[in-house]
């Protein structure tokens, strides 16, 4: 889509509107609850809606690896949440992955060259830790929100990321492309994307709806073995020591608050 000229924001809002399309095929017999939905939709949508949006234009501009351990800070920020929120209780080991989850993204942040703070180095980067704080607060109000069903939280997942986009358009006067400027390869590009992003919405809605919030959050650290692997094989993509050494710290913090919550269970 890069090639074709598109920005990352432009694509994102054509692949969900196909993807809200094809959903309103599927579900039409569904369209009357749409009239009965609580106010927590319109905040699970904006969650879901930043997270996915600010994720992929992170993945887009930023190092995958570096983005995707960022991200996957958010069972740190989900571990805080269920605490407040759930009122979940937070035993030792919970405090033990705060701790070390984020002298992990210290060590990464750590660039004597670029600044004497551990801070993001990047607007990816940024975009990054902020997408897995909206992922952990989307998590936190899908678990909370059991009383609506999987597809009224799918839709305002899918309805969230339009809304964020056309906000984002409108704010930093991002160049529309228009439906015609598109390839019939880039149209099957999309529409491919789109029924993944769709599957992939369903089932961790699901998910996360059947078990705790945290737990959850670990479960999708695998993605981390696909991204390294396919970073370094597609995307020429190296690690250093620090992102070595701060990544093993937030997987082994994530691990720590997997087991937070066997001990409460």
């Amino acid at each position: 889509m890069a090639e074709a000229g598109v920005s990352g924001v432009v694509s994102t809002f054509y692949t969900y509107g196909i993807v809200m399309l094809i959903a309103v095929l599927i579900f039409a017999k569904h369209w009357r609850e749409i009239f009965k939905l609580p106010t927590s939709i319109i905040w699970l949508s904006l969650a879901a809606g930043w997270t996915n949006l600010s994720y992929i234009l992170a993945i887009i501009d930023g190092e995958v690896v570096r983005v995707m351990l960022l991200f996957y800070l958010s069972p740190i920020w989900t571990l805080v949440l269920a605490h407040f929120w759930l009122k979940e209780k937070t035993p030792v080991t919970g405090y033990i992955a705060i701790a070390t989850s984020l002298l992990g993204a210290l060590i990464m942040f750590h660039d004597p060259q670029l600044s004497s703070l551990p801070m993001p180095r990047n607007t990816a980067e940024w975009l990054a830790l902020s997408s897995g704080m909206g992922f952990s607060l989307s998590n936190v109000i899908t678990r909370k929100s059991s009383h609506l069903s999987l597809l009224a939280k799918s839709f305002a997942v899918w309805g969230g990321v339009l809304v964020v986009a056309v906000i984002f358009v409108l704010l930093f006067q991002t160049p529309f492309s228009a439906p015609s400027a598109f390839s019939s390869t880039n149209w099957l590009v999309m529409v491919l994307i789109a029924l993944l992003l769709m599957a992939a919405t369903l089932f961790v809605q699901y998910g996360v709806t059947q078990i705790e919030a945290t737990r959850a959050s670990v479960l999708f650290l695998f993605e981390l073995v696909v991204a390294a692997v396919a970073a370094y094989y597609l995307a020429n993509e190296t690690m250093s020591l620090n992102d070595w050494v701060g990544g093993g710290l937030i997987v082994v913090a994530a691990i720590f608050a997997a087991s937070n919550h066997k001990a409460v269970d």
